[in-house]
């Protein structure tokens, strides 16, 4: 499927989803916060789904007091994949960012973003690493892509996943095939890259867009040697593998 142009001038622009899942992510999220809503328009919108966290997430995030936050609180998914799928589900947007709880948007991302997906269904960008400070790490101590960038095809991100979701943004039509998420599946990241590779088009995007923060309690693995054993890592492949076709058959 190829993707069909859209007018990103401020004033006509698409309107924005940014889905966010949140836990015990009090430290850090008002800042990614703060980065997020400078760069979006009053008519769009910031999902949060938060999977019953027991700190001062909740309060945070409400002291913003911003019509255009959606919180959906008290779930229990126990799953940052899941709790992703369910704050997708309730995007109204024509253009999807994901959004760690814990990192920063650099300035003019979203521009950056929707003038790629004028022409491709899904772009990623790059990213620099930083400390629970906000401390840029050099690459020897941090690389969001620990083995180059990001290119497509589904064999190659079906081997070794090539898309970060925190560096995502992709037009509605991607959540059309995605959603709903398989059952067990490990990365959400994973997944709706491969959809796209599988339905649609992609772009990397070489600018460092989004400040990733490593910090000891990171829900996801980013920029981290795998914690799966090859027996794992195969089971999964298999069970994308056949989702995948499946959703090829029922959607195409």
């Amino acid at each position: 499927m190829s993707a069909t142009k859209f007018q990103s001038d401020t004033a006509v622009r698409p309107k924005i989803s940014v889905c966010m899942a949140s836990y015990n992510g009090e430290k850090f999220i008002s800042r990614q916060l703060t980065t997020i809503l400078s760069q979006l328009m009053p008519d769009d919108e910031v999902i949060i789904s938060d999977d019953s966290s027991s700190d001062k997430t909740l309060d945070v995030i409400r002291a913003f007091a911003d019509s255009r936050i959606r919180l959906f609180a008290g779930k229990t998914f126990r799953s940052p994949t899941y709790n992703f799928e369910h704050a997708l589900k309730q995007a109204t947007g024509e253009i999807i960012f994901l959004s760690d709880q814990d990192d920063e948007w650099a300035d003019g991302w979203v521009e950056t973003a929707l003038h790629a997906l004028q022409h491709v269904s899904l772009v990623v960008c790059d990213a620099d690493m930083i400390d629970a400070d906000g401390q840029v790490q050099p690459p020897s101590e941090g690389k969001i892509y620990r083995y180059g960038g990001r290119k497509p095809g589904v064999l190659q991100n079906l081997y070794r996943n090539g898309y970060i979701g925190c560096c995502c943004a992709f037009r509605r039509e991607v959540l059309g095939v995605a959603l709903p998420f398989p059952t067990k599946l490990p990365w959400h990241d994973w997944w709706i890259g491969l959809v796209s590779d599988a339905f649609f088009s992609m772009k990397f995007i070489p600018d460092k867009m989004i400040r990733h923060r490593r910090h000891g309690a990171n829900a996801s693995p980013t920029g981290a040697e795998s914690p799966f054993t090859l027996k794992e890592k195969f089971k999964m492949r298999v069970q994308i593998v056949t989702a995948l076709t499946w959703r090829k058959l029922t959607k195409w």
